[in-house]
C-alpha cells in the first residue's frame, strides 16, 4: 500500500468518523488528545478480530464493523463504563477493495450514532491476509463503581442478560449446519452472531448492585468460571433456568444435545454476574431500565469449577466449557 493510498483511505473512510472527536485532530497527527470527564475513571479495553476466525469471509462488511465496535462496547457494559471513544487498527489484504470499506465505515458510523462514541485514530496497514482488524475502546465509570469479575461470594445468585445460545447457533446456521431450520430462525440466529447487543446501559445500572460481571464471549460455562474463580468461588446453574430465544428453542427441539453448544459455544456478548440473594428485585428494576430482560440461572457455591445442573439434580457433562484460541 503507497503512502499516498493509505492517506487517501484514511481521509476518505476513517477522518469522517473522527469529525465529532475535537481531541482526534481531524486524524492528522499520530496521537489524540483526551480529558476524562472529571471525577471519573478512564476504562480501556481491546479486542480483535481476524477473518475465519471472528466473522465469515462472506459476512457484510457494514456488520462487520458494527461487530468490532460492539464486542468491544460489550467488554465496557462489563465494566458497568460509559463509551467514550475508540481507536482502530486495520491490516488490510489485497481482496479489500473502496467498496468494502465504504461499507465497513458505515457500519461504524451507524453504530456511533446509537452507542454516542467516535473514533480517536488509529492505524492502516497492508497485509498479506488474512483481513484482521483491532479495535481499543475507551470508556469511563464513577469512582470506585466499575463492575469486575472478583467481588463475589458464597451465596450470591447468578444472573444472565437476554438470551444465550444464539451467536453459537447463529455461527452454525452460517456454515449450513442447520439444514432444517426455518428461514426466519435462521435470519434472527445469524443476526445475533453477526451483531451481538452489547449491555451498555445495564452494566451501568448494575453496578452498585451486581458483585462480580464479564461479558459472555467464549461461553458461558467458561466465562462463568472465570467469575468464579476470580472470586475465590464455584458456580452452579441449571440447565432448566437458561433463557432461550424462541429460534434457539426451536433448534433444541429437534437436538436437544445442542444445548452444549449455547452452554459452552461462546459469541453472546451477554452480562453474566453475580448478586446477593436479596437484590434480586434491585437486579430486576436495573433490567427494566435497560430495557434487557434478566434470568436468575443459578449461584455461587463453595469449591472450584462450573457445574451444570439437570433438572434431577444430577451433572451434565460438557465436552469443553468453551473456546480458546490455543486449545
Amino acid at each position: 500500500m503507497s503512502l499516498a493510498r493509505e492517506f487517501a483511505l484514511i481521509a476518505r473512510h476513517f477522518r469522517p468518523l473522527a469529525a465529532a472527536v475535537p481531541g482526534a485532530l481531524s486524524l492528522t497527527d499520530d496521537a489524540a488528545l483526551l480529558d476524562p470527564p472529571e471525577g471519573r475513571t478512564l476504562v480501556l479495553a481491546a479486542d480483535a478480530m481476524v477473518e475465519g476466525v471472528h466473522f465469515l469471509p462472506d459476512d457484510p462488511p457494514e456488520t462487520i464493523g458494527r461487530k468490532l465496535l460492539r464486542v468491544n462496547l460489550s467488554d465496557l457494559a462489563a465494566m458497568g463504563a460509559a463509551p467514550l471513544g475508540y481507536l482502530l487498527t486495520t491490516a488490510l489484504p489485497q481482496s479489500v477493495d473502496e467498496a468494502w470499506l465504504a461499507a465497513f465505515a458505515r457500519g461504524l458510523a451507524a453504530d456511533q450514532k446509537v452507542f454516542e462514541c467516535g473514533l480517536f485514530g488509529g492505524d492502516t496497514v497492508a497485509t498479506p491476509g488474512p483481513l484482521t482488524l483491532s479495535l481499543t475502546i475507551l470508556g469511563s465509570v464513577g469512582p470506585s463503581r466499575a463492575l469486575t469479575r472478583a467481588g463475589g461470594r458464597v451465596g450470591d445468585e447468578v444472573w444472565v442478560s437476554g438470551t444465550i445460545g444464539d451467536g453459537a447457533l447463529g455461527l452454525l446456521a452460517l456454515s449450513g449446519r442447520l439444514p432444517d431450520l426455518a428461514e426466519a430462525d435462521r435470519e434472527f440466529l445469524a443476526e445475533r452472531y453477526r451483531l451481538p447487543r452489547p449491555r451498555v446501559i445495564l452494566g451501568q445500572r448494575l453496578a452498585g448492585i451486581a458483585t462480580a460481571c464479564l461479558d459472555v464471549s467464549d461461553g458461558l460455562v467458561q466465562d462463568l468460571g472465570h467469575l468464579a474463580r476470580a472470586s475465590g468461588c464455584a458456580a452452579e446453574i441449571e440447565a432448566a433456568a437458561l433463557p432461550l430465544s424462541s429460534s434457539a428453542a426451536a433448534v433444541l427441539a429437534r437436538d436437544p444435545a445442542l444445548l452444549a453448544t449455547c452452554l459452552a459455544g461462546g459469541d453472546d456478548y451477554e452480562l453474566v454476574f453475580s448478586a446477593p440473594a436479596d437484590a434480586a428485585e434491585r437486579v430486576e428494576k436495573a433490567g427494566l431500565i435497560a430495557g434487557v430482560p434478566v434470568t436468575r440461572i443459578g449461584r455461587l457455591v463453595a469449591g472450584e469449577g462450573v457445574r451444570v445442573l439437570a433438572p434431577d439434580g444430577g451433572v451434565i457433562p460438557l465436552e469443553r466449557a468453551g473456546w480458546s484460541h490455543f486449545a
